[in-house]
């Protein structure tokens, strides 16, 4: 994967860096709290944020655990991450700037991997993923939460293309099949999984990547043609509003 597309990934989120700390979507959510409970009682752990962007998962994480190291492409995210761990006391919150594909640390730096809503950014899903399995320790366990795509064609063409027009640094949303396989190709044995629903309110979900006007209107087009069936699975509402589909998976490391 070339550095430039990493450069231009970090570019296109650097100017976004704080909204996506305020951004209700990634500050709450079940899947958070999820992360806060596994990790309670293990002082002793070295967790890694892998692809922090705001910052939201080291900030429940760091309580529970002896360090945490928030890891991104974007300086300007690391930026804002560390100032948000300084203003909230967590002084265990470590940054440290790299794509997912080439991570800086020795084989088996972590006890555990924590990923959300950052793999349909990367260059190369698989590297990543071989990486996350590299760095972690032989009991090491991971938790990889994304956005995923359906299985049937004429929505995840949808659902890719909508992403696409919203932001130019979108790779790709996974199936679920997609995943399962890779995450096995890697070197992770899925323990469990689970998965839900997400409204994206139209207005701020544009306004989180500022969207050009061009690509909004574009998008509502889009959204206002499909067809019926697509309409229906994604719920787009009249404002354009719709649901997306979350994955999160519970990892083991295998030898």
């Amino acid at each position: 994967m070339s550095h430039a597309q990493h450069v231009f990934a970090a570019a296109q989120y650097g100017a976004r860096a704080q909204d996506y700390v305020t951004s209700a979507v990634h500050s709450a959510g079940a899947d958070l709290d999820r992360i806060e409970e596994v990790l309670r009682g293990r002082s002793g752990a070295r967790v890694l944020d892998l692809g922090c962007g705001g910052g939201h998962v080291s900030y429940r994480a760091a309580p529970h655990v002896a360090e945490v190291v928030a890891c991104d492409v974007t300086p300007d995210m690391l930026r804002v991450v560390a100032a948000t761990a300084a203003e909230r006391g967590l002084a265990n919150i470590a940054t440290q700037q790299a794509p997912a594909e080439r991570l800086p640390f020795p084989d088996g730096s972590f006890d555990w991997v924590l990923c959300r809503f950052t793999t349909h950014h990367w260059q190369a899903m698989e590297a990543g993923l071989r990486e996350a399995r590299r760095v972690l320790g032989p009991d090491g366990r991971a938790i990889f939460i994304d956005t995923v795509a359906p299985a049937e064609r004429a929505l995840d063409t949808h659902l890719q293309t909508v992403e696409l027009l919203r932001d130019a640094s979108h790779v790709r949303n996974y199936s679920v099949a997609e995943w399962v396989a890779a995450l096995g190709r890697a070197g992770f044995a899925v323990e469990g999984m689970g998965m839900h629903r997400l409204r994206m309110e139209f207005p701020v979900w544009a306004a989180r990547t500022r969207t050009p006007p061009e690509m909004t209107t574009a998008i509502r087009a889009l959204q206002d043609g499909a067809p019926p069936q697509v309409r229906a699975h994604f719920a787009i509402g009249p404002d354009g509003s719709f649901d997306i589909e979350v994955a999160s998976f519970s990892l083991r490391a295998t030898l």
